[in-house]
């Protein structure tokens, strides 16, 4: 299947998460890359590829589609890169074969932004580019659960999105910040590589820091942020032991710290931390998630057959109460799912019951859950009523 611009399918659900100019280019100048960029915009698509000998492929309701273009040769392809970098990026790129930055285009009247990622593969140059939207929308436009409203009400402690890349944990995040934005007079910091949702303020104070452009690495933005009066951080994802620990201590010391993790599920999450550390660490960890992290939201994209609605979220969530502190303390994290599965009525929910409550609303295909189900079974039995 090939695409063209003049076929429009709606999104509503972000693949990750109105903005400053675009690096290396001037405001308002338009840079040959942008018409690719105007056009994943019009035809609402999440990833834009752009790859040697191949024509640009984008991603629409999660499927890669090229558009009806030629191939890219090399020279090309560095025509239409390069230019969107400055000096310092240009380093990195050369440095370390790949680059990742925020860039904005204008597609008509609006400033639409990507992050994007240059990288060189056997020699040859090629990009791949998110878009961001411009719009945050609330819990209920991303058929989130009600419940997760009280993640953000907290004053301290730590809340992890969980979920591979492209589950959209950013744009969750971006929701969730947003609601406290437009319900509380707090002020937020953000540290992240590279910026991606730029927040207007509502009731909230907010200073978004890039790492690499506003501050040199994410440790010392860290030491700068407890000066910095913050009473909630966003830390992005939390990749190493150094990040974990400082993420950790700003929630001991009194501030709301929002980050994200790379593991399937809320339970898994807990041993994915864990192997970060070495064994004699391991009981130190424990004690510091127990008592000072809140909630865990995990979370899978699927594709919707709801008209206008292109992808929505499976979501899995877990609040830190007495049993799930207790589980973690005594290392029985085995206890964790069929806890939540038991915790309804506090608000909890596996992907077993958020699956039955996205057929029940006409929003997937019985059919594509149950392949997807992590237990076929118990989503079987719940859409009959049974359990």
């Amino acid at each position: 299947m090939t695409l063209d611009a003049k076929s429009e399918p709606k999104s509503t659900f972000a693949s990750e998460e109105s903005a400053p100019v675009a690096r290396g280019s001037k405001k308002d100048i338009k840079l040959e890359v942008d018409k690719y960029l105007e056009a994943l915009v019009k035809l609402d698509g999440s990833d834009l590829h752009l790859k040697v000998d191949q024509p640009p492929y984008m991603r629409v309701k999660g499927s890669l589609q090229p558009l009806k273009a030629p191939p890219i040769g090399q020279e090309k392809m560095k025509e239409l890169c390069l230019p969107m970098l400055d000096d310092r990026q240009l380093k990195i790129l050369d440095d370390e074969g790949g680059a990742d930055f925020a860039y904005t285009a204008l597609v008509g009247d609006t400033r639409w932004r990507f992050r994007v990622n240059l990288l060189y593969q056997q020699g040859s140059l090629g990009m791949v580019a998110r878009k961001v939207n411009n719009t945050i929308p609330d819990f209920e436009g991303l058929y989130l659960p009600g419940s997760i409203e009280r993640l953000c009400t907290l004053d301290q402690g730590m809340v992890l999105l969980a979920g591979v890349t492209g589950s959209g944990k950013s744009t969750t995040i971006g929701s969730m910040l947003n609601y406290i934005n437009r319900n509380y007079r707090k002020h937020i910091l953000t540290l992240e590589d590279p910026v991606e949702f730029v927040f207007t303020e509502d009731k909230c104070l907010i200073n978004q820091r890039e790492v690499g452009t506003d501050v040199k690495n994410f440790e010392i933005g860290m030491k700068h942020a407890v000066r910095e009066d913050p009473d909630i951080i966003l830390v992005g994802e939390l990749r190493d032991t150094e990040t974990f620990k400082t993420a950790i201590h700003a929630a001991e010391t009194g501030h709301l710290v929002y980050g994200t993790i790379h593991a399937s599920n809320a339970p898994s999450t807990i041993t994915r931390i864990l192997d970060l550390f070495p064994q004699e660490e391991h009981a130190a960890i424990r004690s510091a998630m127990a008592f000072n992290m809140k909630g865990i939201v995990a979370q899978k994209l699927l594709k919707s057959i709801k008209e206008g609605v292109s992808r929505v979220p499976s979501v899995e969530l877990m609040f830190f109460d007495v049993l799930v502190r207790k589980y973690i303390l005594e290392e029985q994290e085995h206890m964790l799912a069929d806890h939540i599965r038991k915790s309804v009525r506090d608000g909890m929910q596996d992907f077993t019951m958020s699956l039955k409550n996205l057929i029940d609303q006409g929003l997937i295909d019985r059919q594509a859950a149950l392949d997807i189900a992590p237990n076929r079974e118990a989503l079987q039995m719940a859409l009959k009523g049974i359990g």
